[in-house]
């Protein structure tokens, strides 16, 4: 079978337009995923930073600052301390260790190892 060179009046007119169409398509998405990429994480910091500055004019407009001594956290662990430890029972420290004897296991028995069985002379 010889290829013959194709000639410009077996294309379609319909196919050329189809294909260029196709080709403007696929390149702008891709341009438009690239604007989105690359300006997106900008956007979100600017975003962010707008955010950042009314909570931070908030916080300093409502919440009064309050000054701890070393007393009064002192009292407040000792309370949460003591709170979280009284469910607690009193623990017997010594520990006993009981050896049992092992009933017989194909696991553990030495008959089934993985041999090499490939090798015999």
């Amino acid at each position: 079978m010889v290829l013959s060179k194709i000639s410009m009046d077996a294309i379609d007119s319909d196919a050329i337009i189809l294909t260029i169409v196709g080709y403007l398509i696929v390149f702008a998405a891709l341009v438009i995923l690239y604007l989105v990429f690359y300006y997106l994480p900008k956007f979100l910091k600017i975003k962010i930073s707008f955010k950042r500055k009314a909570k931070e004019a908030d916080t300093t407009t409502q919440v009064p600052e309050i000054e701890l001594t070393g007393e009064v956290n002192a009292a407040i662990s000792m309370a949460l301390y003591l709170h979280f430890n009284q469910y607690h029972d009193e623990e017997n420290t010594s520990m006993t260790i009981k050896r049992e004897s092992r009933i017989y296991s194909p696991w553990s028995s030495k008959i089934y190892q993985v041999r090499n069985q490939f090798n015999r002379l």
